[in-house]
């Protein structure tokens, strides 16, 4: 059998060109040698307000968009995490087996809170909910960023502590491993080059959407953030010019040497059109394959309810088997 996978997406801001090169062009890539489960995390979501209309809206574009990336839903599971019940209900249980002390240690959690008058609970039991995700599924592999490796370390304690007061010498969840073999590029945002792009941020500049239109694309690409020097200096290179060398390197697939041939000594303005067309270039056939699915009635809301029907019998299993390990009366 293949090793399980399992990863997810909040169904928040749009998704970016960051967001593809660091994590979902390689969803795509690693389908096929995994049992790969790719989850819209609706749920983590709302641990923060979110508008309901918009939220619904998001949670179906990005659906279609995860197919459009070439997430094929005749192997993966595309699925909603509101969806399946399960995901809320081990989130329970296993939030009463984890001691508040791990949670509060969160290096996001202690950010929030220093930043905020007040906050939910649910910034704080996120990384429990991550945690339910993951073991919900006996997933042996999570491929996620530099940013949520906490989390998954966190999932990794709440595992063996359950397994220590529950598993009466037998491990009831797998340890989720830590890394994949392949890893996406890490890319910052045009306006902050010193900051990994993200969804939340506001600034119009900051991030490439992956349903901006062409000339969008062109206009943010053309006023990223540079340096001082006049043109492309590999021995100095400014964080704005490496990170357009990464985004370049990243659509094109260009060999490092001959990616410093081709950009060696080459003014930054010419540079920042290199890339924007690159940029163009592979989104666009996205764009085109967006449209398409979402044109077709009902296709993006059976391909979530056939991931759901797939896997909801595994969701299932685990709770059985927590909650009989437990003590917790289940119906026989």
């Amino acid at each position: 059998m293949k090793a399980r996978v399992f990863s997810g997406i909040q169904p928040t801001g749009s998704p970016h060109i960051g967001n593809y090169l660091g994590a979902l062009k390689n969803w795509a890539k690693i389908q096929y040698d995994y049992e790969s489960i790719y989850c819209i995390v609706d749920l983590h979501a709302v641990t923060v307000y979110q508008d309901p209309k918009e939220l619904l809206r998001k949670t179906e574009e990005l659906a279609g968009m995860l197919l459009a990336i070439g997430i094929d839903p005749a192997h993966s599971s595309l699925v909603v995490q509101s969806s399946i019940p399960a995901h809320a209900e081990l989130a329970w249980l296993l939030t009463c087996v984890t001691p508040i002390g791990w949670l509060e240690r969160m290096t996001q959690y202690k950010m929030k809170a220093a930043t905020q008058e007040t906050i939910g609970d649910g910034i704080l039991q996120y990384p429990v909910l991550m945690a339910a995700d993951i073991l919900l599924y006996n997933a042996a592999i999570v491929p996620v960023g530099d940013d949520q490796s906490q989390h998954l370390e966190l999932a990794r304690d709440i595992a063996q502590r359950f397994n220590s007061l529950y598993g009466n010498g037998q491990d009831i969840f797998v340890m989720p491993a830590t890394h994949l073999p392949t890893v996406g590029a890490r890319i910052m945002g045009l306006d902050e080059p010193d900051k990994k792009m993200s969804k939340s941020a506001t600034g119009s500049g900051h991030a490439v959407s992956l349903l901006d239109d062409p000339p969008v694309i062109r206009k943010k690409i053309l006023r990223a953030t540079t340096d001082s020097n006049p043109a492309v200096d590999f021995e100095n290179l400014g964080a704005g010019v490496e990170n357009l060398l990464t985004i370049y390197q990243a659509f094109t697939d260009t060999p490092a040497d001959k990616l410093r041939e081709y950009f060696s000594g080459m003014r930054y303005g010419d540079l920042k059109k290199q890339v924007a067309e690159a940029v163009v270039a592979a989104i666009e056939p996205l764009q085109a394959r967006y449209r398409q699915i979402m044109d077709e009635t009902g296709y993006v809301a059976r391909v979530l309810q056939e991931g759901a029907e797939r896997i909801t019998p595994i969701a299932n299993q685990t709770v059985e088997t927590v909650k009989r390990a437990m003590g917790i009366y289940t119906l026989r």
